[in-house]
């Protein structure tokens, strides 16, 4: 399903704030409360949208360290074994194969450091696990909400209009052809 520019206002609106009324979103968005709802059911209908839910701080319950262990496998160890060994530990709270040396990335939060030492070893004892590196999470730099969609999309281009030293970014409206 493609989104056009209202889908996805109206999805950042309910990232924002999924309590909301249609009223509200139909606001920000510039549409009636009713177009909100069809353009919302249409979203869910599609599987864009695949539930609402609320967002609690970690810490809040007292789930203060986190941190990333990558998972080096053992032969050609199937994603799906992965998956399952990580599925154990309630700890986990993201879990991807990666590009790289690594096969998996594994995001752990925890009470403290010693949870997250006694995580670790929960999955290093896999079968397959041959070794990990871990790293501790010391600030978070940018932290979006699952769901939110950056705002550069795939037809704005993630090119700035000057780079950081204060020159402009050459494109198709500035480019001087040299030769003949």
């Amino acid at each position: 399903m493609e989104l056009d520019r209202l889908d996805r206002d109206i999805i950042a609106a309910l990232v924002d704030d999924a309590r909301q009324t249609y009223a509200e979103i139909g606001q920000r968005v510039a549409l009636s409360a009713s177009a909100v709802k069809r353009r919302v059911d249409r979203l869910r209908d599609a599987g864009a949208i695949t539930g609402f839910s609320a967002r609690v701080a970690p810490q809040a319950l007292g789930w203060t360290t986190e941190a990333y262990v990558e998972l080096f496998c053992q032969g050609k160890t199937k994603p799906s074994d992965i998956a399952l060994a990580v599925a154990k530990c309630p700890e986990v709270v993201a879990a991807a194969t990666i590009t790289g040396e690594a096969d998996a990335l594994v995001h752990i939060r925890a009470t403290d450091v010693r949870h997250v030492e006694r995580v670790i070893e929960r999955l290093a004892a896999e079968a397959f696990v041959v070794r990990t590196k871990s790293s501790i999470v010391l600030s978070r730099l940018v932290d979006l909400p699952p769901g939110a969609i950056p705002e550069v999309t795939p037809t704005s281009g993630a090119l700035p209009e000057s780079d950081p030293f204060g020159g402009s970014v050459p494109d198709e409206r500035n480019r001087t052809q040299v030769g003949g």
